[in-house]
């Protein structure tokens, strides 16, 4: 009775896995050759440890994992690739500051592309003014009595807002009244801020080129609206930020490097300018081909069809990132995907890459060394 029992079994299975030839057999083999492996937590101690484990689980842990490893192609890549960091989103209101700082600090970025508004926020916290634990069920119309700004669970201080745009009216009023990129600009500014945690202070001490290409939608912009309206009404000479000298100057430091890669923290403006400043470099002669590494973490989807959910495989047909590119996308928000691929990278302790410098003469990069 067992043998035929046996013998049933094996022609049912022959009969459900008719067709599969030794050589599929094969190919399935290779497919089924990676196993998922569970996360211990026993043996998850550092942070580096839970982004490995990350790598050999699934879905979104997977991603994150796979974004990592890109990051990690990327700062060892013998070509030393230029590295853009593309910030959009509420990353200030949500506690990433000093992340982003120390990827500046500890050389893991060459360049950043951001909205004025996480600039702003960095810019007023630099001057002691704090972001605050609030509630996204609180009542909105009391808070505007009470002159508290809302940014989903946190509360700003509309009053401190009030001061800081003033500051940077009145920092636009120091300046030559003649045209600047948001780079040259934001240097300055940069160079003004005594906090040593600040964003843009540390990217002025170290030379690393902020750009913000969209700088007038954000406080700051509306900073340089007071400058701009004080002046009129003087009827003196004021500053003026040229957004089409920021492509003149972004695309420079694309043609002039060797290799270039991509982090896009969200999406919006910062992921477009990226990429269209591999696409303007055919204006130079070049044809760059598209980032040789990119990932992006980031909570929209691809099925809208707008930019920011856009998938890196799509990038290509425009020939913003390679055919050829290491690529990932986790679609996590990044308070929480940020500090781990970044804490990962520094957990791993690679080995340091020399600094990129920029020698600008006005609007020319004049030379771009280690």
């Amino acid at each position: 009775m067992k043998n035929k029992k046996e013998d049933g079994r094996s022609k049912l299975e022959k009969v459900y896995f008719k067709g599969l030839s030794r050589k599929k057999q094969a190919q399935k083999k290779k497919i089924l050759s990676h196993p998922i492996e569970a996360i211990d937590l026993a043996r998850t101690v550092r942070l580096v440890d839970l982004v490995d484990s990350f790598k050999k689980m699934s879905i979104q842990a997977r991603r994150i994992g796979r974004c990592a490893t890109v990051y990690e192609n990327m700062l060892e890549d013998p070509k030393r690739p230029t590295i853009f960091l593309g910030l959009a989103g509420p990353l200030i209101a949500a506690g990433l500051r000093k992340v982003i700082r120390d990827m500046i600090e500890f050389n893991i970025i060459d360049v950043i592309v951001s909205t004025g508004a996480i600039l702003y926020h960095d810019l007023y916290q630099s001057f002691g003014y704090k972001h605050y634990i609030g509630s996204p069920e609180a009542d909105d119309s009391y808070l505007r009595e009470l002159f508290i700004d809302r940014i989903y669970d946190t509360y700003v201080d509309d009053e401190k807002f009030i001061k800081s745009d003033s500051w940077v009216g009145r920092f636009a009023d120091s300046l030559e009244p003649r045209s600047y990129s948001s780079r040259e600009f934001l240097y300055l500014l940069g160079k003004e801020i005594k906090d040593e945690n600040s964003i843009l202070k540390t990217a002025a001490k170290y030379g690393v080129p902020v750009f913000s290409p969209a700088l007038n939608d954000s406080s700051i912009g509306i900073g340089l609206t007071d400058h701009y309206h004080l002046q009129k009404q003087k009827k003196g000479p004021r500053i003026i930020i040229d957004a089409i000298r920021d492509n003149y100057e972004l695309t420079q430091i694309v043609v002039k490097s060797k290799k270039t890669a991509a982090i896009y923290v969200a999406g919006g403006v910062p992921k477009n300018f990226i990429n269209d400043s591999v696409v303007m470099s055919y204006i130079f002669g070049k044809n760059i081909g598209g980032h040789s590494y990119a990932f992006q973490v980031t909570t929209d989807v691809p099925h809208w069809g707008g930019l920011s959910g856009s998938t890196l495989e799509e990038a290509k047909s425009w020939g913003k990132v390679s055919k050829n590119a290491t690529e990932a996308m986790a679609f996590v928000e990044p308070s929480v995907s940020l500090p781990l691929i970044v804490g990962y990278i520094l957990q791993k302790k690679l080995r340091p890459r020399k600094r990129l410098i920029h020698q600008w003469e006005n609007d020319i990069l004049k030379e771009m060394r280690t």
